[in-house]
């Protein structure tokens, strides 16, 4: 009889603590609903803003331990350690920001545990003095994310394990769509006036084939599936009223004017508050593309830039992001389990060896400076007003 009363005591502490449970995530959602939606910020608005961030520089950042935004912000692989380390070496040549990616994953694991982790990494960047720009969604590299263990680099291959969000199987399911608007709106809602973050990145390169490395297995139709996503996506981080400003960057195609663009580079334009754009060509193309969206009179950040073996330097590039007060954000921080020191052709060709010529990334795992020149134009640049 002691047994039975014993256990369902224990019954009744399990269901109360599973009611207090849901009931704080029915206040959570509510609380979320309650928000009054903001519009797109005008041109004023977003040129005000800006002119309170000073030149913005800094790089995609991965830490050298993590292979994907998975082994990142995973609970068991969260490494604080190594990414106060390599955001001191960031610091330390002027960089004031850092382009983050999340995964949709991590919040439908454990989102309380999540937004704890993301909290931790903005205290670390905070100290050093970094603002973070936060990836919520990315079409690039393998469509099949899970999470758990991730598996070890294929050696000489660019970003050999980096995953997609959502993956294959959630963009082409609508039934999942909730779960992403809970994770959009949960993640932009818990920092949305919180002065560590510098802006919201709705998806990275929404429309991306993955040709070259996972062609054969993407959605033949992927755009058809993305566009209406990405429009919601804008909506649902919008509708949580954040004070930072909402974009997602064009990398490809025709800038010309705003006919010339694609129905999703439209959108990409039309739902930002400021502008953003990849460039991965030569100092004049990267000129040429920065007076081409100068017509939209809104700011502008380069998002993704610098492969060398590509004819993109930072001694074409960042002098001229900052004749233009264009924001700069280059691809790769520190070599690392990412691999992006190899090209991109890499999943083609084999390399057996560091290549002569890095791809990407600015620093060795020891923190000395792959080309200490590029370090010293970085810290130069940055240091002058």
């Amino acid at each position: 009889m002691k047994f039975l009363k014993t256990t369902i005591w224990a019954i009744l502490v399990c269901l109360s603590f599973q009611n207090c449970a849901k009931k704080e995530q029915k206040e959570e959602s509510a609380a979320i609903e309650k928000t009054e939606s903001r519009e797109i910020w005008t041109k004023e608005q977003a040129n005000e803003w800006y002119g309170k961030q000073g030149w913005l520089v800094g790089a995609d950042f991965l830490p050298s331990t993590a292979i994907n935004q998975l082994e990142m912000f995973q609970a068991a692989d969260f490494d604080t350690a190594t990414i106060n380390k390599e955001l001191g070496w960031a610091a330390n040549i002027g960089m004031n920001t850092m382009r983050v990616y999340l995964h949709d994953l991590l919040f439908q694991e454990d989102s309380a545990g999540f937004v704890k982790r993301l909290d931790v990494f903005l205290d670390i960047a905070e100290k050093h003095k970094i603002k973070p720009l936060f990836v919520l969604f990315d079409s690039c590299w393998d469509p099949f994310p899970k999470l758990g263990k991730q598996r070890a680099p294929k050696p000489g291959v660019h970003n050999s394990g980096w995953v997609q969000s959502p993956g294959l199987e959630a963009l082409k399911d609508s039934t999942q769509y909730p779960r992403l608007e809970r994770y959009v709106k949960g993640t932009v809602a818990a920092f949305a006036n919180d002065s560590r973050v510098l802006a919201w990145d709705i998806w990275n390169e929404p429309d991306n084939p993955n040709t070259s490395s996972y062609g054969k297995v993407e959605l033949p139709n992927k755009v058809d599936y993305v566009i209406p996503l990405l429009s919601k996506a804008f909506g649902w981080a919008r509708s949580v009223n954040p004070s930072q400003p909402l974009t997602a960057g064009i990398w490809n195609g025709d800038w010309t004017s705003h006919e010339t663009l694609k129905p999703i580079e439209k959108v990409m334009i039309d739902q930002s508050d400021i502008i953003t754009f990849h460039n991965y060509e030569d100092a004049a193309d990267f000129e040429k593309r920065i007076k081409q969206l100068q017509q939209y009179g809104r700011p502008m950040i380069c998002t993704e830039y610098m492969s060398r073996g590509n004819g993109s330097f930072f001694k074409g590039s960042l002098p001229i992001a900052k004749k233009y007060n264009v924001g700069a954000i280059n691809w790769g921080l520190v070599d690392g389990k990412s691999q992006t020191i190899y090209p991109w052709d890499s999943w083609k060709k084999t390399y057996t060896k560091e290549p002569d010529l890095w791809f990407h990334d600015i620093f060795r795992k020891d923190g000395t400076p792959y080309k200490k020149d590029e370090v010293e134009l970085i810290k130069s640049l940055t240091a002058a007003k």
